[in-house]
């Protein structure tokens, strides 16, 4: 069926589905027991491919400032997450030598869990940052944050200020961007001349080859392959100098940038493996693309079967996490609390609060010794090893572990 969808990079029509998860509603709007005889709005979760640039992306349903402004997601509240903002550091300041004349600035810098290491290090920081709730936690702990959504005006508010960046940072921002031609020059405006640009994204690949189609939602509006995000860098005057790829968020890439005048910084050999890997693998081939549906579909049909057998055995579900991968799952799937009793959370934000769709209650981790259950879900799978080691004590009555993604996997 033809529709008016554009691509938001090349303005290509898009027409060729890459994945059609049905209709979800926003993957952080959660809902409080006032809310449950209300309508919860649903939108299509239909991702596309360009077949003229190959950005796999969702069209724009919602606006940013629907999705951003009041944000159920913080950052803090992963170890090994910190874990990794703080190895980011002293990796950044090692190999580019930041300091205190230095100027790190981050996009979309959340609670400021990256920041605090640089300003541990006496380096001076800036967080740009579009939900006011985040914003004032980040704030709280010493970290000066800008609420605003990032892109060319802002760029050249700040710059207008005396404010342009050694380091310009962002981690899961880009694919949260629907103007991704705007944004990428903001940050060319706001780079300084010899300015390091770093950017950490799930990579696609891993997307597709470890089947993680929950990994999509409303707010990702684009799936960045490397040779799609070097092609609109290098179409706004950024050149792509390195790439690291690192395992967070089950595979992602690391890339970085500077202006393409810089001719200070040579490029890595690892830059023309990685474009010639997925050449090899078929990222200029549609048909590798239009491929990952029926992976998809398989894949649901086991987790249901997994649930449907497990509930004819007499075996009681629980999940672990409330993270928007979790919640595109279980609406796509159609799990709801007749499967999965309910959820628990670190995060207070998302405790004593009802699943988007699924409507499954979310509580403190203290529930799972209340009940005791036979199966523990791992929604956010990409944190397996921290959640099996925090929870160990489920094998003390019998209880195993459940990941769903790549595929349905128990762990005693």
């Amino acid at each position: 069926m033809e529709n008016n969808f554009k691509c938001r990079y090349c303005s290509n029509s898009l027409n060729d589905i890459f994945v059609d998860l049905g209709v979800s509603p926003l993957s952080n709007s959660f809902l409080n027991e006032n809310q449950l005889n209300i309508m919860e709005p649903h939108y299509p979760l239909c991702v596309y491919i360009c077949t003229k640039c190959y950005l796999v992306q969702l069209p724009e349903f919602q606006k940013p400032k629907d999705i951003f402004s009041d944000y159920a997601y913080f950052s803090s509240f992963s170890k090994s997450w910190l874990k990794h903002a703080e190895s980011y550091t002293n990796l950044m300041v090692e190999r580019f030598g930041f300091n205190n004349n230095s100027q790190v600035i981050e996009i979309a810098s959340n609670d400021g869990y990256l920041l605090r290491f640089f300003k541990e290090k006496d380096i001076p920081v800036l967080g740009i940052e579009p939900a006011e709730n985040v914003a004032e936690s980040a704030r709280g702990n010493g970290i000066p944050t800008l609420v605003k959504f990032f892109g060319t005006r802002t760029a050249e508010e700040l710059v207008e200020d005396g404010k342009s960046a050694d380091l310009l940072a962002g981690n899961n921002v880009l694919a949260h961007v629907p103007d991704v031609n705007d944004f990428v020059k903001g940050l060319k405006i706001i780079l300084k001349p010899k300015g390091v640009i770093t950017m950490e994204f799930p990579h696609l690949m891993c997307l597709i080859d470890e089947n993680q189609f929950d990994t999509i939602y409303h707010e990702h509006f684009s799936y960045f392959s490397f040779m799609v995000v070097k092609e609109i860098f290098e179409n706004h005057g950024l050149n792509i100098f390195d790439v690291d790829e690192i395992p967070t968020h089950g595979g992602s890439l690391r890339i970085y940038a500077c202006h393409s005048e810089d001719l200070s910084k040579s490029v890595s050999n690892r830059v023309r493996g990685l474009l010639d890997k997925e050449t090899k693998l078929g990222f200029a081939d549609l048909d590798y693309y239009l491929s990952f549906k029926e992976k998809v579909k398989l894949t649901k049909r086991n987790i249901l079967s997994f649930m449907i057998d497990a509930k004819k055995c007499g075996k009681t579900m629980v999940g672990y996490g409330a993270p928007a991968k979790g919640n595109t799952l279980l609406n796509y799937c159609g799990i709801r609390s007749d499967f999965i009793d309910y959820t628990v959370d670190l995060n207070p934000h998302k405790q004593n609060h009802l699943l988007p769709g699924s409507r499954i209650p979310v509580y403190s981790v203290d529930k799972i010794k209340e009940t005791k259950p036979d199966y523990l879900i791992i929604l956010p799978w990409n944190l397996k090893d921290e959640i099996v080691e925090q929870m160990h004590f489920i094998r003390d009555w019998g209880g195993a572990f459940v990941v769903f993604i790549p595929e349905v996997k128990v762990i005693n």
